[in-house]
């Protein structure tokens, strides 16, 4: 339960993000560096705090097939972005990234709520620039401010079904929740260099922007030995 109430956060941002892209386009500069910002935390996450976990836990058979799962799906998510063409198809592959994004949190709390909390402040900065990136896609086509606003909000409950589905892992054994983290890790490595900073690099780039990498990762890092 504490998973999907931690999820409200991450909706928070969204919401946020969508009100404000109303308001104001943000910048590509702008743009750039919360995506180098959100990749440094991400990624800090994942070697933190699920990482550690999978190694703990030794299983190779089981982190090999979580493993390869988690690459397959997430390159078949990314050919059916390529594939998207107008806003149906671009909200039906958003709409999958944000339920994987919930999946992973989910799986996050079932290796500890520390590791929990930890990806709950990576995938909030995450979805925040989602909520502004696709609300300005979307004023393009859509004239009703508040349509706009509703719809990207609508997609973001996914996010706590993601997690619901995620929850059940917790009572199974240790291989399978081994291979589950597994998944969910590859999913976050692919987060940071297929989508994150691959995009940011698609903008305008300086080396204060290139730096947000690092601040997200040791901001993170700090995060961590300030929880209990």
């Amino acid at each position: 339960m504490s998973a999907i109430l931690y999820t409200l956060i991450p909706l928070a941002a969204v919401l946020a993000g969508a009100i404000l892209s109303t308001v104001r386009r943000p910048g590509a500069g702008f743009v750039s560096a919360m995506q180098h910002l959100a990749a440094g935390v991400v990624f800090a996450a994942a070697a933190t705090e699920i990482l550690p976990q999978i190694k703990h836990d030794a299983s190779p058979v089981a982190t090999l097939l979580g493993g390869m799962a988690g690459v397959a799906v997430m390159l078949l998510l990314k050919e059916l972005e390529g594939r998207a063409k107008g806003p149906v198809a671009m909200l039906g592959a958003v709409g999958i990234d944000i339920l994987v994004d919930g999946l992973v949190l989910g799986l996050a709390f079932v290796a500890g709520e520390k590791a929990g909390i930890l990806l709950t402040v990576a995938l909030t900065l995450e979805v925040l620039f989602l909520g502004l990136t696709v609300t300005a896609e979307l004023g393009e086509t859509i004239a009703s401010k508040l349509r706009v606003i509703a719809t990207v909000f609508g997609l973001s409950l996914l996010l706590p079904l993601g997690a619901a589905i995620a929850m059940p892992v917790a009572v199974l054994p240790t291989p399978v929740i081994v291979g589950f983290l597994s998944f969910g890790l590859m999913a976050l490595l692919y987060l940071v260099t297929e989508e994150l900073l691959a995009e940011a690099h698609e903008r305008p780039d300086s080396p204060l922007i290139s730096a947000m990498f690092f601040v997200g990762f040791l901001g993170l890092l700090v995060i961590e030995e300030l929880l209990p």
